[in-house]
């Protein structure tokens, strides 16, 4: 039975975690990671499989989540679906293709991955440094290649991708509220991919704590998804009514703060 203390603790990261996600258009993996790995050594898990454990669960949170921010920000016409449509294949095959690899990489590289890769992150929140737009989106075997990134390296740190998606498509002349939102619609085949891989790589996994199906622990991400589908149209909401510059800046320090956080954890 899940202690009051845990569940409370769940609630609380999917409400932060849906607000975020409606806001940036992220899955959320960047605060859902090092904190679940936090939680999951508080709670006694063992500790070789905390990461792909925390990659995991994040991963099935971001599916609801994500469905909730696509929704409104489909209410807004902020998502171009016809550039989901060209992302979504890449995307399948890299995400789902990189759980196989994460699955065979011990816990600590993985840390020291994903630490590496939202310190990049958070560097370029911060700066709020922005490609120049100087192309428009390329053809589909670019789409394809460009989704097979964006997936491969998502599966990787339980990203929905729009740490990656945004940017790419900033990049390729859309706007950004636009880039936002297409961008959270192109995060749920990556949930769902993830999701899936790490499920059937940790399926016969010894030594998982109750209530795990694979590697996901599904109490943390019902908890999660309770509250994400709350919060995340408020995201969605504030995203298209206010200025988001000072907030990616905390958004990019709190990321890196709890990177390097779980790197101090697992290490």
């Amino acid at each position: 039975m899940l202690e009051l203390q845990w569940l409370l603790a769940y609630l609380g990261l999917g409400a932060v975690v849906g607000l975020l996600a409606g806001l940036f258009g992220i899955g959320g993996g960047g605060i859902m990671v090092p904190v679940l790995t936090i939680l999951f050594v508080a709670q006694g898990f063992a500790p070789e499989h905390l990461v792909h454990m925390a990659l995991a669960t994040s991963m099935a949170a971001i599916v609801p989540t994500s469905l909730a921010s696509l929704r409104a920000h489909h209410r807004h016409g902020a998502v171009l679906w016809p550039v989901v449509a060209r992302l979504t294949p890449g995307i399948l095959l890299g995400t789902f293709g990189a759980t196989f690899l994460a699955a065979l990489v011990p816990a600590a590289p993985l840390a020291i991955f994903f630490s590496i890769f939202m310190g990049f992150v958070s560097l370029q929140l911060f700066l709020d440094r922005k490609p120049k737009p100087s192309r428009q989106l390329p053809g589909t075997l670019g789409m394809t290649v460009a989704g097979s990134g964006i997936g491969g390296i998502s599966a990787l740190v339980a990203i929905g991708g729009g740490s990656l998606t945004v940017p790419f498509l900033a990049w390729c002349n859309v706007a950004v509220p636009v880039a936002i939102g297409t961008s959270a619609a192109a995060g749920l085949p990556v949930a769902l991919a993830g999701a899936l891989g790490y499920l059937i790589n940790g399926w016969s996994v010894e030594g998982l704590p109750e209530f795990t199906l694979g590697f996901i622990y599904w109490p943390a991400v019902l908890s999660i998804a309770a509250l994400s589908l709350i919060t995340a149209p408020l995201g969605a909401r504030l995203a298209h009514r206010l200025p988001v510059k000072w907030l990616k800046k905390l958004f990019g320090i709190l990321s890196l703060l709890l990177a390097l956080q779980m790197l101090r954890t697992v290490l």
